[in-house]
């Protein structure tokens, strides 16, 4: 994929606890192309916010170990010890995050005004990466660049919606909405002028009416300004109304990436399908997948849906090499629920 701005290939890691070792990422891989919108989803601990918090780089590292895999960020190693700086140039610059709850994103005991200005002071796209490291007390904020921050600023609040932008900057967190803090987070996130956004669950504290005015919101920001948008989310139903491309990930292993389209109306991978199966439908039916996520600690070998899925056989133990369904439809499966492309040419081949 010669424009893509993320990869994240065969990438294993996990943390030590009390019951040994916990392999919360195995052999997992996403691509995600300048300005498209990628849905990461699956069910809960899946292992999507653990791979949003590797490529941000906020993962523990006390107890974190990466036992193989890379994530490259426009040619940028993120997990290599020896591109500090490099990484520093791009978290909170060139990717930037929009959390599940603004609310405990925020300092209770500053104003809503301090905290961007901190942020600007950091990460303004017109503060020059790198120079001298000062403490942050000695560190200067030229007034000129303040007052070019504070225009993009009311430029942006304004962008986003948020009514009497003056005001709101002398408020503390509590005295706003939950609606008008997601639109705030989302604000912060656009102001360094990221080209990559992590949104983790951006709409799971929100009641419905804000989360379509939320998701539209994000999905004609993303679109205006060319910003790629990792959404990582449980709701199949958000996935639909703002993504190009979905990801499955099923107990820290992708086993599904295809258009929105395709995904919805010809899942090949048996969770997938499932999964699909699972949501409520308007006659109030739905299926439930039966069996239990295999332990983090002992998970099974080669492809970890095996012990809930139908169509297991041995070679299951083994992990399934990507299949191309279509394009740009990839599937890690060996029996897949409709002949992939290279199904069809073996057939071709074999006929001839």
């Amino acid at each position: 994929m010669t424009d893509a701005l993320l990869t994240v290939d065969g990438l294993s890691l996990g943390f030590r606890g009390e019951g040994g070792f916990a392999h919360i990422l195995s052999d997992a891989n996403m691509t995600m192309r300048r300005g498209e919108i990628m849905g990461l989803v699956g069910e809960s601990g899946c292992g999507k916010s653990t791979l949003a918090g590797a490529i941000l780089g906020v993962l523990p590292r006390t107890s974190l170990q990466v036992r193989g895999g890379t994530i490259n960020f426009d040619g940028i190693d993120m997990l290599s010890g020896a591109n500090t700086r490099a990484q520093e140039s791009v978290r909170g610059r060139r990717v930037t995050f929009i959390p599940q709850d603004p609310f405990t994103s925020l300092n209770p005991v500053f104003t809503i005004g301090q905290q961007i200005t901190e942020l600007m002071k950091w990460k303004s796209p017109r503060r020059a990466p790198g120079g001298v490291r000062l403490p942050a007390l000695m560190t200067p904020y030229p007034r000129a660049r303040r007052r070019a921050d504070r225009d993009q600023v009311m430029e942006m609040l304004n962008l986003v919606q948020l009514p009497n932008p003056e005001r709101l900057l002398k408020k503390y967190p509590h005295e706003v909405s939950g609606g008008q803090r997601q639109r705030l987070m989302i604000a912060m996130a656009l102001l360094p002028e990221p080209d990559l956004i992590i949104a983790d669950e951006p709409t799971t504290a929100l009641d419905v009416t804000i989360q379509a005015q939320i998701l539209g919101l994000l999905r004609s920001l993303a679109t205006d300004r060319g910003v790629a948008v990792m959404l990582t989310t449980h709701d199949l139903g958000s996935a639909y109304e703002i993504c190009d491309r979905i990801t499955v990930m099923y107990a820290g292993q992708d086993v599904e990436t295809a258009p929105v389209a395709e995904f919805f109306n010809r899942p090949t991978h048996p969770y997938t399908a499932k999964l699909l199966d699972s949501l409520p439908e308007g006659g109030g039916g739905m299926t439930g997948i039966p069996g239990e996520l295999p332990s983090f600690y002992a998970p099974p070998p080669g492809c970890r849906f095996q012990t809930r899925c139908e169509r297991m056989t041995e070679a299951c133990k083994q992990r399934p090499p990507s299949d191309i369904a279509g394009p740009d439809h990839v599937v890690r499966c060996f029996h897949p629920l409709h002949a992939t492309i290279t199904d069809a040419l073996a057939t071709k081949e074999a006929s001839l």
